[in-house]
């Protein structure tokens, strides 16, 4: 899965990649040549006091120092930029697949664990790209080179290279063998503390409410001891690598330089030539620490590869049409054909062969009990979910077969929990329609009945607003998004409960206001009171996701006992009240 997402990304970025290569190479040939000149100015310069040949062999160790500077530099700054482009490159077709995601997959996933793979999964593979273009490139470049260039100095010691690269390989490789699972269990370690943080966080009130900060205190600690234990593990593997490379590194210096001595006692080998040869023997051996250094990330980047790979290799339970339909011949008309919807491994369907028809100009009310499938129902017309069973027409056309732009346009949806982004009072409005003018979004929050509360705020329309709207009140929050899907001006209007945070005179202002607004659109709405939907021009009536009632509010009082029981109890409320 690593390579297949590397291959993938940095395709675009093929020609920094060369001149990173070719960078590393003019750099390792700079440094490896370094040793063979300082071995030369100690033979050649020093034994014979010849300080004319120091000096001039002093200065194309400077000129060759310089270009390897230079090149170390240029090759850095190649392979940073490119693994910043691979991050953002990855980071974006995440987010774009994720929206494309329904409301299936989102949970199959859960949004802690997206919001892992989006940033730290990511930044693990980018690390990965950075560390393999500043070092990993160079290795072998290195230990190649370095072996040459050592073997040119003194054949006799040779066998030391034999015996110190296997002993430092087998080592670390034993060590990193046992980091690879421990990679794998951190970052599902770090799903469960951002799942964990992210409930504490978004039900703090709830929390508080039932003083629940013992409990939720040590459902944290249990998390996060998880994390770090598992860190802590990795981390005490990880700090036996150095000092195993330490010890192989000193004893192999101690060894050239005993073997070394008796090679010069017999002359075999000038001292010069010893110390170039001990210099690319530490060349060859922090070339094989570097790549092993590198097999430490290789692992937990594959993790995380795999992590971000099975997102985007997730296909989108609604599907875009291959051929869409880009334009219909009716305007503003819902019907639902035989509709049956099944959660993937739910023992029955939510939804059971639902017929209706909302047409243009009328009010559709939706009716039930807790768990009847309402708001089920709403989500197949903007197809969060698409039906198993049946079909949903939007003016005349499947929404399986039409452009989801088209579609999306023409549907003004009102979610059941309102939400509202960080940002100002106009922003979140305008996200019904980017260039709605100052005066339209007035309007709409006039006939949302939010107007009076957006004045009284000292900035209006540039207020702002708080992260899911948190700064406001329930009540609020459900005007502002009613009048969000107001500013849309759509033809079919999906009201999920929205005036549930509503008092009852405010209900009746804003219903009342709706009315000539939305004239010539079809209303479908989504409530649990009665006196929000007894005036609709019909009300259907679910029970365990099937319909057992349809028609105006006098007729099903006779002819449908779930609704008249509805309407019974309610009555009992407000009379006890």
């Amino acid at each position: 899965m690593l390579n297949r997402l590397l291959r993938t990304y940095l395709r675009p970025y093929g020609r920094p990649l060369t001149a990173v290569v070719l960078l590393q190479l003019v750099g390792t040939m700079a440094s490896l040549y370094l040793p063979s000149l300082n071995a030369d100015i100690i033979d050649k310069g020093i034994a014979r006091g010849d300080t004319g040949y120091i000096v001039s062999t002093g200065g194309w160790m400077l000129l060759v120092t310089l270009l390897q500077i230079a090149c170390s530099i240029a090759a850095v700054y190649f392979g940073a930029r490119t693994a910043m482009s691979l991050g953002r490159d990855v980071r974006a077709a995440i987010f774009h697949r994720v929206m494309g995601f329904s409301g299936r997959e989102v949970g199959q996933f859960g949004a802690p664990s997206l919001i892992t793979r989006t940033t730290n999964d990511v930044q693990q593979v980018q690390m990965l790209v950075v560390v393999t273009c500043t070092m990993l490139v160079s290795a072998p470049i290195t230990l190649v080179g370095g072996v040459i260039m050592a073997l040119r100095e003194d054949v006799g010691l040779s066998w030391l290279m034999l015996v110190c690269v296997p002993v430092l390989v087998l080592a670390i490789g034993l060590v990193i063998r046992r980091m690879v699972p421990q990679f794998r269990l951190m970052q599902t370690r770090i799903d469960t503390v951002n799942r964990v943080l992210r409930e504490q966080i978004t039900g703090i009130r709830v929390v508080r409410a039932f003083v629940r900060e013992p409990y939720e205190t040590r459902r944290f600690e249990v998390a996060n001891e998880d994390l770090s234990a598992t860190a802590l593990r990795v981390g005490r593997l990880t700090a036996l690598i150095f000092p195993i490379v330490m010890l192989v590194l000193n004893v192999s210096s101690v060894a050239v330089l005993w073997f070394g001595a008796h090679r010069i006692d017999a002359n075999q080998i000038q001292i010069g030539a010893l110390t170039a040869f001990l210099s690319y023997l530490m060349f060859i051996l922090m070339s094989v620490m570097m790549a092993t250094f590198m097999l430490i990330m290789v692992p937990r980047a594959a993790v995380c590869a795999e992590r971000i790979m099975e997102v985007l290799g997730t296909d989108s339970s609604v599907a875009e049409p291959s051929a869409p339909v880009r334009e219909v011949g009716l305007r503003g008309e819902l019907e639902l054909r035989d509709v049956s919807f099944q959660y993937p491994g739910a023992a029955a369907p939510v939804l059971r062969d639902v017929s209706f028809r909302a047409r243009a100009g009328q009010t559709t009310a939706i009716i039930g009990s807790t768990g009847a499938g309402k708001t089920t129902l709403l989500g197949l017309v903007p197809r969060l979910f698409d039906v198993t069973g049946g079909a949903v027409l939007v003016d005349g056309a499947d929404v399986r077969e039409l452009d989801p732009d088209l579609l999306w346009e023409r549907i003004g949806l009102v979610p059941q929990r309102p939400y509202l982004f960080s940002g100002t009072v106009a922003s979140n409005l305008r996200y019904g329609r980017p260039d709605a003018t100052d005066e339209e979004l007035w309007a709409s929050l006039e006939v949302a009945q939010a107007r009076d509360f957006v004045e009284a705020l000292p900035e209006g329309l540039d207020a702002p607003v708080a992260q899911g709207g948190t700064n406001l009140s329930g009540g609020q929050r459900q005007r502002l998004a009613i009048a969000r899907a107001l500013v849309r001006q759509p033809e079919i209007y999906l009201f999920d409960d929205s005036f549930s945070a509503l008092d009852l005179g405010t209900d009746a202002r804003l219903r009342a206001a709706l009315k000539p607004v939305t004239a010539e659109a079809a209303v479908v709405i989504v409530a649990q009171r009665v006196s929000t939907i007894i005036e609709a021009d019909q009300i259907i009536v679910l029970e365990d996701g099937g319909i057992v009632g349809a028609g105006r509010h006098d007729d099903l009082l006779e002819t449908c006992p779930t609704y008249a029981e509805i309407v019974a109890s309610q009555l009992t409320v407000e009379v006890s009240a």
